[in-house]
């Protein structure tokens, strides 16, 4: 068992697990929003792009809120000040899980998180039906759990050995 297991092991011990869901706004959003009653008993952190968005945890528990900077790979010095947020974020909360639906902002914190011991997971958007997402591509690899909502754009039904799982849509 490797210190990494071993501390988030302890960690749970202690306390739920503290999970970090990251997203765009808009869609991204959206779909994180209805993954919701998946961490029912965890210790829970939203952070998106708009801060307006934070209306959307009224009566959903304890969930806290953090607004981060959008990026993309068109803005260097937003992906900079996004990388910047997203580490500083990490350092605070020590999450054990982070859970993503995209796009740059999930990717960012993805690759951050696994410095920081977290596991990923990674939802690929709803609205890549033909292809996975270039965000989902890139990500896939880092994460615990990479997944589709598209069952033919699973590994099940390409045959591959890699690529993502196909366990069935949130919208």
């Amino acid at each position: 068992m490797d210190d990494t297991t071993k501390r988030r092991e302890g960690a749970h011990a202690m306390r739920p697990p503290r999970v970090l869901a990251v997203a765009s706004s808009g869609g991204h959003w959206a779909e994180l929003m209805r993954l919701t009653p998946a961490w029912e008993g965890c210790e829970l952190v939203y952070a998106t792009t708009d801060p307006a968005l934070q209306a959307d945890l009224a009566g959903r528990g304890d969930a806290r809120f953090v607004a981060i900077p959008d990026a993309s790979r068109w803005s260097r010095w937003q992906l900079v000040r996004l990388v910047a947020r997203l580490a500083s974020l990490m350092l605070r909360l020590r999450p054990d899980v982070i859970v993503t639906t995209g796009a740059a902002p999930g990717y960012v914190a993805l690759r951050l998180g696994r410095l920081f011991g977290a596991r990923g997971i990674w939802v690929d958007s709803v609205a890549n039906a033909g292809a996975l997402s270039m965000s989902g591509r890139m990500a896939g690899p880092h994460c615990d759990l990479w997944l589709t909502q598209w069952p033919h754009l699973g590994r099940e039904a390409t045959g591959a050995s890699e690529g993502p799982e196909y366990s069935g849509s949130v919208l």
